[in-house]
């Protein structure tokens, strides 16, 4: 089994399959390296058609990534839906922990699983894509002594992965795709010294291996926020220290694993407040109709009285649903 020396990871999102079939065309065949692949997928897609699309373009055969399966040099390895996938030294590994920025595959998990393991021997590339996941990621390959390669945003379809990069740590490359073939041709023909990644990489990443529920575990790397986690209602850490004089990126963890940029948390917090309200409005539409009927029902028995309170009780419940939808709809237009 030929083990590479190097791990190319590789992160995108919106318009990520023009720019993956230009990336992997200029990979040079007999690179000792393999290569990682996390594109955003829906929990339904199919991720056979995106290998297959993908090895149209490369001479490298491309496959859908097994867990546990043996890392090859000069293979590229697609990421499947509904999965992370990580690597470790020589081996590859599907978990199934909770998402992270709101996405499972994430392409933090898998950059952060290529820092600890390959440290100065990965090399991460951001392509196209939307929002930031991939900035923590890129970090930690950056803070284990690997490689950083950013697509120029002003050439990429969706500019907004590769400047959230740009905007939170100096990369190596910030470079057309058209460039990167040859920087990583160069890349891999080095030696670089191997070192170990920081500890805090290193624990994030075996959270989201081994799927670790451990309240120690999160304490070591941030400090306690005011914030609940929206998707389990646990706490969410703060992390944003770092001991070796690279900037972090401020993002909250939860213990369970739910990781969030701000930019992730402020969305998926409108997500769960939205969904809260049209939850109440139903419940309030269902009193409403409940309370008329018994006062209908009181009617036709004659007692009034009855009659009057029940409809006075749905009268007040009409109010507040008129101002629940007030705060409903301007809620979608704030977001």
């Amino acid at each position: 089994m030929n083990q590479p020396k190097f791990v190319i990871v590789v992160g995108t999102s919106a318009g990520g399959l023009k720019a993956l079939s230009e990336f992997v065309g200029q990979l040079e065949t007999g690179m000792d390296a393999a290569v990682f692949v996390v594109m955003h997928l829906s929990k339904t897609s199919i991720s056979d058609f995106l290998m297959l699309q993908v090895q149209k373009f490369t001479q490298l055969p491309c496959e859908v990534a097994i867990d546990g399966a043996s890392i090859e040099a000069g293979h590229v390895y697609i990421g499947p839906p509904n999965a992370h996938l990580l690597v470790k030294k020589g081996c590859i590994i599907l978990g199934r922990g909770p998402e992270e920025n709101r996405w499972r595959p994430s392409i933090d998990v898998l950059f952060r699983s290529a820092a600890a393991a390959y440290s100065t021997r990965a090399i991460g590339v951001i392509l196209t894509g939307l929002l930031d996941d991939g900035t923590t990621g890129m970090l930690a390959i950056k803070r284990s002594g690997g490689t950083c390669i950013v697509q120029d945003p002003n050439e990429a379809e969706f500019p907004d992965m590769p400047f959230s990069v740009l905007n939170n740590m100096e990369v190596d490359y910030s470079i057309s795709l058209a460039d990167m073939g040859e920087v990583i041709a160069s890349i891999t023909q080095t030696t670089p010294e191997e070192k170990p990644a920081p500890d805090d990489v290193i624990i994030e990443s075996q959270i989201a291996e081994r799927v670790v529920v451990d309240y120690d575990n999160v304490r070591q790397l941030g400090e306690k926020s005011i914030y609940a986690c929206p998707d389990c209602g646990g706490g969410l850490w703060k992390i944003n220290k770092s001991d070796d004089g690279i900037s972090r990126v401020d993002r909250y963890r939860c213990h369970i694993g739910h990781s969030y940029s701000e930019k992730d948390l402020v969305i998926k917090q409108g997500e769960i407040f939205e969904s809260t309200l049209w939850t109440a409005l139903r419940i309030m539409e269902e009193r409403k109709t409940l309370l008329k009927k018994m006062k209908n029902d009181n009617t036709k028995r004659g007692f009034s009285t009855f009659a009057k309170s029940y409809k006075e009780k749905a009268d007040i419940i009409q109010v507040h649903i008129d101002k629940m939808k007030e705060v409903l709809f301007a809620s979608q237009k704030s977001v």
